[in-house]
């Protein structure tokens, strides 16, 4: 039986694009943010702070890290994650084990390597498919809107890939 996804809501991306939009101004900044949702409120946003000595600081782990103290839980059952770029595998298996129930996401993996990104090119959909997953994956939300957070981070003066 397949699990529809529930309905995505632009305002919980729209979150997740303004803290990617606040690392553009960063020098050690990428252009990635996440946004954590359950029942209707944002319970966590992040960005990425890997060039700030951590290469686990992902937006979508340091999403899950806020969620999870403001619970008191690493259960993140009933919760919605949005990301302004499909998740690495890393974020992945994190996104499954806190137990997100889904993914929206706005660009892909292969957008993030075109911006010249070190990517691992396995999908969500593989991973999902390989582990048994039950996340729900909603692809391509608000993509354009995402794709402008590389173009604006392509044309930096100063950037750092990593």
């Amino acid at each position: 039986m397949r699990t529809k996804p529930p309905l995505p809501e632009g305002r919980f991306m729209a979150r997740a694009i303004r803290e990617a939009r606040k690392n553009l101004a960063r020098p050690d900044g990428g252009p990635f943010g996440a946004c954590i949702v359950k029942d209707g409120r944002v319970l966590a946003a992040a960005r990425n702070t890997v060039l700030s000595g951590d290469a686990t600081c992902h937006a979508e782990v340091n999403a899950i890290r806020k969620a999870s103290k403001r619970l008191g839980t690493f259960d993140l059952s009933g919760c919605e994650i949005y990301s302004t770029t499909e998740p690495c595998p890393m974020c992945f298996g994190a996104i499954h084990w806190a137990r997100i129930g889904a993914v929206y996401y706005g660009t892909g993996i292969r957008d993030a390597a075109w911006a010249g990104f070190h990517e691992l090119r396995i999908s969500n959909a593989r991973m999902k498919s390989l582990g048994r997953s039950r996340i729900v994956l909603v692809p391509g939300f608000m993509r354009s809107e995402c794709l402008e957070l590389f173009e604006s981070w392509l044309v930096l003066p100063v950037r750092k890939l990593y």
